[in-house]
Formats: C-alpha cells, sequence, structure tokens
C-alpha cells in the first residue's frame, strides 16, 4: 500500500499532469503493484519512461522497461531513467520463466494485435504470487473526452484509429474494453482478477485533444519555452514553482477542478475513461 510518505511523492511528481485520468489511473496502479524493497518490476510497454521514473522515486527496486518504440526508449535514456530497458516484440519477452515479482501494463493491451498472446507471455514471467497491474481505456467513454469519436460511433460509423490531430482516444488502438471483457481476458491468460476499477466519468470538455493533439507535440517537440515547459512536463513535476504567471497552471486547476467531482460519485455513473485492474499469478 502508498504510505501518507508516498502519496505525497507522487501529488509532487504528478504536479504538471493535465490528463486527469493518467493522474487517477497512476495512483491506483502504483498502489495495486504492492510494490517493496528488492524487488523485479517489469514496465512492459514502458515508453517514455514515466512510470518508472515514479517507481524509481517510491521503492529501492531492480526496474526493467521494454518497449517497441526504440523513439520512447531513447527518450526514457535522455530521462536518466533507472532501469535496464529494451526495444523487445512483448509477445516474445526475452526473459526466462518467473523472472519477476511485479509487472506494470499502463494502456499497452489496446495497442496489441494480440493482447491474449501478449498476456500469456507476461503470466509466464511473472513469478508464482506475482502481481501484475494493467489499465487500459474504456469502451463506453464520456462524450466530452472524444466528442468526435462519439458521435462517429453513435452514428454507427467506424472510429478515427490513424494517428492525426483529431484521432483521439482511438489513435493506434485495435480495441477499447469494458470490464467483463477485459476480466475475461486476463483470466483466460491464467490469473487471478483481485480487484478491478472503472475510473474518470467526469472530464473537461475536449481535454483529450488538448493534451495529446497540442500539449503533447509542444512538449515533444521542444517547441515551449523552458518557464512554461517546467509547468507540462511529465518528468519536470517536482520544478514546478506552481506560479500561476505560468498560464499552463491555470489550465491544470482548471482541469483539476472538473476532475474533482470524481471523488464524489453518485455510484450510478455508465461512461468511464479507464478501466485499471490488479490480477496475480496463482502460486
Amino acid at each position: 500500500a502508498l504510505s501518507a510518505d508516498d502519496r505525497a511523492m507522487l501529488e509532487r511528481l504528478l504536479q504538471n499532469e493535465a490528463d486527469m485520468a493518467y493522474r487517477r489511473r497512476a495512483i491506483t496502479l502504483l498502489e495495486y503493484l504492492e510494490l517493496r524493497d528488492g524487488e523485479t518490476v517489469l514496465d512492459c510497454g514502458c515508453g517514455m519512461g514515466v512510470y518508472l521514473m515514479f517507481m524509481g522515486r517510491l521503492r529501492r527496486l531492480n526496474l526493467v522497461g521494454v518497449d517497441s518504440d526504440i523513439g520512447r526508449l531513447r527518450w526514457a535514456e535522455r530521462e536518466h531513467v533507472p532501469a535496464s530497458l529494451a526495444r523487445v516484440d512483448i509477445h516474445r519477452l526475452p526473459f526466462a520463466d518467473n523472472s519477476f515479482d511485479k509487472v506494470l501494463m499502463s494502456e499497452v493491451l489496446e495497442h496489441l494485435a494480440d493482447d491474449r498472446g501478449a498476456l500469456r507471455e507476461v503470466f509466464r514471467v511473472l513469478k508464482p504470487g506475482g502481481i501484475l497491474a494493467l489499465s487500459v481505456p474504456h469502451a463506453n467513454y464520456p462524450f466530452w473526452w472524444d466528442p468526435i469519436n462519439k458521435t462517429i460511433e453513435a452514428l454507427g460509423g467506424r472510429p478515427i484509429q490513424s494517428p492525426g490531430p483529431i484521432t483521439g482516444l482511438w489513435s493506434n488502438h485495435w480495441r477499447l474494453y469494458r470490464p467483463e471483457t477485459l476480466r475475461d481476458v486476463v483470466s483466460g491468460a491464467g490469473f487471478s482478477v483481485e480487484a478491478l476499477e472503472e475510473q474518470t466519468h467526469y472530464a473537461f470538455p475536449f481535454i483529450h485533444f488538448i493534451v495529446y493533439s497540442i500539449g503533447k507535440p509542444l512538449i515533444e517537440k521542444n517547441l515551449l519555452p523552458r518557464r512554461f515547459r517546467d509547468g507540462a512536463d511529465r518528468f519536470r513535476g517536482e520544478r514546478n514553482s506552481n506560479s500561476l504567471l505560468n498560464p499552463i497552471n491555470l489550465g491544470v486547476r482548471l482541469f483539476r477542478l472538473v476532475d474533482a467531482r470524481n471523488d464524489h460519485l453518485r455510484g450510478d455513473e455508465k461512461t468511464f475513461v479507464s478501466i485499471v485492474l490488479k490480477a496475480r499469478k496463482p502460486c
């Protein structure tokens, strides 16, 4: 479990996070992992290594990050994430059976043609009793999260899946998930599902477009002045002075005000951004 000090640290590290759904699921995933000093942990689909940075700050771990995107891995190297990094095919992991105490897969399964095969590989390399924490996008997402694709789907059309400025939630995704589908896929790979949570019902209108079609390219192409970048970069949360003279800080505060409504849900909500799941490999 995350201690009060752990949560305070994550609050600082996530200070720049404009994607409120990401922020919520990051905290839940890290709690699900039950990290302990000395463990060997695999981030399967690590991207630029943000979760590796988080985990390295929380505990003394042996971290391994793998991804198929060499550009993302090079970014992780530039950020000096505390992990061994490798470009691999997730369907054929180059690790021995029972190698890892914990495995993280955040927003990965939806990108894979064979999600079941990938989960079987993760099951193989996880130690008996080991934990898998994963998240995926919810198939019944809120209208305001991605109004364009939600409208297209409501009219019986196919969502926009190819990368582009208006792709939205479906970008490079083979599928989205419903809770019962995700549970079946994970259980089918041999895991015992211990927890499943649907997250983020309320969202600032068009926030996915604002964060990923506008903000992300500005950061990755280094187009923001440093005083603004320190308020937007996921690796720079602790550098942010939280000054209201930085318009990005003002935007994030506004996003948080809307997101705060997710702390007091009625219980009858039907639409969510994320599904977060904790599973264990039987002993």
